[in-house]
């Protein structure tokens, strides 16, 4: 994928696909601690960083037009990775993705 397909596809599993999830998990009985794409968008970008995205990339920009290519394909596996449904994991990534912030 070059660089441009990378960014739509970080799009599409943030702003539609992991949502989308969200709802069905919540439809299903099995809910999702987050369900909004900034909050899967966070989570992505800080287990990317394994920290707070913000402290390594300019806040007033937006963070996907940041990473270079290397960082934007392991963007893209970590959201991929959440369109498993692991409540568990989702939630562990979560906690860690809110306590880096704290």
């Amino acid at each position: 994928m070059d660089r441009y397909d990378l960014q739509a596809r970080y799009l599409d599993l943030t702003r539609k696909h992991l949502p989308a999830a969200a709802a069905e998990a919540q439809r299903a009985g099995d809910p999702w601690p987050i369900r909004f794409d900034h909050c899967f968008m966070r989570i992505v970008l800080d287990h990317l960083f394994d920290g707070c995205w913000y402290d390594h990339l300019d806040r007033r920009l937006p963070a996907y037009k940041q990473l270079d290519d290397a960082q934007l394909t392991r963007a893209v596996a970590i959201a991929e990775a959440m369109l498993d449904g692991d409540v568990a994991r989702i939630e562990a990534m979560n906690h860690d993705s809110l306590r880096w912030r704290s």
